[in-house]
């Protein structure tokens, strides 16, 4: 675990299941068995070294007679399946009423279809397992309900034309990641631009960026680079971000012509 509050969680979820287990008197083989996983499963589970699935919760729970005890913990077990830096952000995702984001090198996370996303993680260096995979593509899907909030945040997207074009998974993947893009720009609550890439004029150069705005009334910046996830919280410097999100939506397309924009750009796929 990358981090000391899931793996807390982790632990606690482990001693529980040891614990009905014991009191059962049935051995991590016998458990495994009535549950449909492997020993080396529930040895790796009890010890928190592994993440349960909520079947596996469920099951273990009916199999133990918990009561429902075991199966309560998959919220918990669910947040800490998700990379910490993820948990993070999507705690100030829930708070924002405004979203700003510039994308320069691939299609923005809250705009991915899992597809798209897995394609990402699987070309990762050095590689992920298939488990971290999962967890990754998991955690970045589950941040999209953001567009179904009630009340609706507002949404905003500036894309480089390069990230409509990498075919990321290949030509079909693409274009089904194209027609995500259409669907979800329709939302009344979410714009979405296209940077051209023979604009001469361009403010974001400097990478991608977000802004997000809190109900509180604070505005709070984000950058991402090779190796580090930042959150921006000095005004000065936000103040900054706000002017270069500013100006690129300016030079960008507007959302009328971005639209026509990708469609063109799936009629060249086909």
């Amino acid at each position: 675990m990358e981090d000391e509050e899931a793996a807390a969680v982790l632990r606690t979820v482990g001693r529980q299941i040891k614990v009905w287990r014991e009191t059962a008197g049935m051995r991590q083989a016998e458990l495994g068995d009535a549950i449909g996983y492997g020993a080396e499963m529930v040895s790796s589970v009890e010890r928190g070294r592994r993440i349960p699935k909520p079947d596996f919760l469920d099951r273990s729970d009916e199999v133990l007679g918990a009561g429902g005890k075991l199966s309560a913990m998959k919220e918990d077990v669910e947040r800490a399946r998700y990379p910490k830096k993820v948990r993070d952000l999507a705690k100030l995702e829930d708070e924002a009423v405004e979203l700003g984001a510039y994308a320069n090198h691939n299609m923005h996370g809250l705009l991915q279809t899992p597809e798209y996303a897995r394609a990402l993680y699987v070309r990762r260096r050095p590689s992920f397992t298939e488990d971290e995979i999962d967890r990754h593509v998991a955690a970045r899907v589950a941040r999209q309900c953001i567009f179904e909030r009630v009340p609706a945040p507002l949404l905003t997207f500036v894309l480089e034309e390069v990230t409509l074009r990498r075919p990321i998974g290949g030509r079909m993947l693409l274009r089904q990641q194209l027609e995500h893009l259409l669907e979800i720009s329709k939302l009344r609550h979410v714009e979405i631009q296209v940077m051209p890439t023979d604009r001469e004029d361009h403010a974001g150069m400097a990478g991608p960026m977000r802004l997000l705005k809190l109900r509180d009334g604070k505005t709070l910046g984000h950058t991402e680079g090779q190796l580090y996830s930042r959150v921006i919280s000095d005004p000065k410097e936000v103040q900054i971000l706000e002017m270069r999100y500013g100006m690129i939506r300016a030079q960008a397309l507007s959302p009328r012509e971005s639209s026509a924009f990708i469609e063109k750009v799936m009629g060249e796929e086909t």
